[in-house]
């Protein structure tokens, strides 16, 4: 089962694209929103992450980090992230560590038959590490509800 709203987020230690260590733990004090997806190169994921790099402005205005995770190599999300131009951290989550924390993992991804794989998940954090939000979408060509994700940061302010 997934986490719920309300919950303490559970902790993470990933690394970003530029090869840095991020923690979870070292955000506290700030509104963040943690976006689970699927894989990179992949059309709905490409289209998600596209959203929120167009919209980062929204994020910004909330106080809020953004960071996207997969279970992709930290050298795929990379050449991803500058492929897409992305304004905000991916995190590999290869070990598939943070996933299984939060609930998100597929045991068989709908497609291809591949195992351990996230489904697309997001979660806002508020400053003292509380779940805000919580979102696990039905299957994997379904959008988070930008909307909700934005009025939930709304009220954290």
């Amino acid at each position: 089962m997934s986490i719920q709203a309300g919950a303490v987020a559970p902790q993470f230690s990933l690394f970003d694209t530029d090869k840095n260590k991020v923690s979870l733990a070292d955000q506290k004090g700030k509104n963040v929103v943690v976006l689970f997806f699927p894989l990179a190169f992949t059309g709905v994921c490409t289209a998600e992450l596209c959203n929120v790099r167009d919209n980062i402005a929204l994020y910004n205005n909330t106080n809020a980090i953004v960071f996207g995770i997969s279970v992709d190599s930290l050298f795929s999300l990379g050449k991803f992230r500058d492929e897409q131009k992305l304004n905000f951290r991916l995190l590999s989550d290869f070990n598939k560590e943070a996933a299984s924390a939060y609930g998100v993992l597929y045991e068989t991804f709908p497609a291809f038959d591949m195992l351990g794989v996230s489904k697309r998940a997001a979660f806002v954090i508020d400053k003292e590490g509380v779940v805000r939000y919580a979102e696990v979408c039905p299957t994997p060509g379904d959008l988070p509800n930008f909307e909700a994700i934005q009025q939930t940061l709304n009220s954290l302010n």
